[in-house]
Parts: C-alpha cells; structure tokens; sequence
C-alpha cells in the first residue's frame, strides 16, 4: 500500500480558514485532480463539507470520508470511523495510492501513523490568515524534488511551487 499526502500550503503552512480555501489557483487545483485521478483520496468530515455538493464526491476516484459520527452517511463516498480503520481496508492496495488530502487533523494522525511514504506539496509564495495548518514534519527523513513552477499570471495572482517528498528506501542487510 503507497500512502501519499497531498496538499497546498502558504508561506506558514496555512491550509484553510473557516474550512474553506484561501486562494484560487487553477493549475493547483487541475495538479492535485491529474496527481489524485484514479486512486483514492481520504478526507475528514469538514473537509468534505467544504466541498460544494456539485464537486462531490470527486469524479474518476474513490472517494473516502473520515468521521467519528457513526450515523454520518456521505452520498459516493465510503465512510470510516478512524484513519486506522480506512488503512487496514486499503492495506492490500497495490494499484492505486491512498492519498490523504486533509483537513489539518487527518494529515496530522496520516504523519504520525509513519505510513505516509510520499507527499506532494504545493508550496504557494504568500501569507494568508490562516486557521488551520499542515503539521511540522521533519525535512531530514525525507528526500525532496521540485516537480515544477508556476509564476504569476492573468489567473493565478500567486506563484507556487511544486514539491515531492519520498521517504529513502531502506535496503538493510
């Protein structure tokens, strides 16, 4: 099972406020669809909610949504009471990447776990008043790659960066 986060942050790891989006970047947004499609994607309850219904569940993916709420029922989506338990269901998984995109709270238990092996971030060049933040991991355990650029345009009023992080293999005797 590949585990995989993926996420857009702002200068100080801000990732929403008041469960919504704090920009519009239209490449982001076609990048986290093109890196997602086909595989699943695993989301908290809120995060789900900030999705206008129209969008939901997201096309050409399994869709899951975390949840303590044991009555919560989520139309296209598969719904789980623990990250641990959507992780055991996947855990025979070898065709498609479990990707883990948010809110702050998932993405949190998703590091702590240490299955995560992979994470694409998006780092946007700006501050904006977050409520909600991508948890502080540590960039020694990882090895890092700029996937690509994006500057300033008629429809992106903030550059952004690209970003894969993988885990180093072990190959241990």
């Amino acid at each position: 099972m590949n585990v995989a986060i993926i996420v857009a942050v702002d200068r100080d790891h801000g990732i929403g406020k008041d469960n919504d989006l704090m920009w519009h970047l239209p490449d982001d947004m076609k990048f986290f669809k093109e890196t997602t499609k086909g595989h699943i994607v695993v989301m908290g309850r809120k995060n789900w909610d900030s999705i206008p219904p129209r969008f939901r569940p997201f096309s050409d993916r399994e869709n899951v949504v975390l949840t303590r709420n044991t009555d919560f029922r989520a139309e296209g989506a598969i719904v789980y009471h623990s990250l641990q338990e959507c992780l055991l269901a996947y855990e025979k998984e070898e065709d498609r990447t479990v990707f883990i995109i948010g809110g702050g709270e998932i993405y949190k238990q998703a590091l702590d776990s240490g299955l995560v092996n992979e994470m694409y971030i998006t780092r946007i060049d700006a501050t904006f008043d977050a409520d909600t933040f991508f948890p502080e991991f540590d960039e020694n355990e990882w090895s890092v790659e700029v996937i690509g650029d994006h500057e300033i345009d008629d429809r992106h009023p903030h550059a952004f960066t690209f970003y894969r992080y993988t885990r180093p293999q072990c190959y241990c005797a």
